[in-house]
């Protein structure tokens, strides 16, 4: 759950469908390195928290900044230092939201993952 609308919203109508349900938040990044821009991450926290409250689940956060370095960050990087124009938005989905964090959710015993966005209903559990 990032605290925005779209998983709010999945996490309802999975909730009201009966599904058990836990809510989970990716830390991926609280500008440590004083990086230019703003990263809300504790506000976004705070916002899924208060979400999952209303909804009565459970509510985790799960830390994931050191694998977004390395699969996020330094891909962007290296590709700026290469004259390119990387999307990390696609390796995010890709590397993070559907590889470590998935594997954490089938390490943790739960039957699937849903996300607000950016997916496809896949049956390869």
């Amino acid at each position: 759950m990032s605290g925005g609308v779209d998983s709010s919203v999945a996490a309802l109508l999975l909730k009201q469908q009966g599904h058990d349900i836990v809510g989970a938040y990716m830390k991926n990044w609280i500008n440590e390195d004083k990086v230019i821009g703003h990263c809300p991450w504790e506000q976004d926290i705070t916002d899924a928290r208060a979400v999952a409250d209303r909804l009565g689940i459970e509510f985790r956060v799960v830390n994931l900044m050191a694998d977004y370095r390395r699969l996020v960050v330094d891909y962007l990087l290296d590709g700026y230092r290469r004259g390119l124009t990387p999307n990390p938005d696609v390796m995010c989905n890709r590397e993070m939201k559907f590889g470590v964090f998935l594997r954490y959710a089938r390490a943790e015993g739960f039957a699937a993952v849903a996300t607000g966005h950016y997916a496809q209903r896949v049956e390869s559990w």
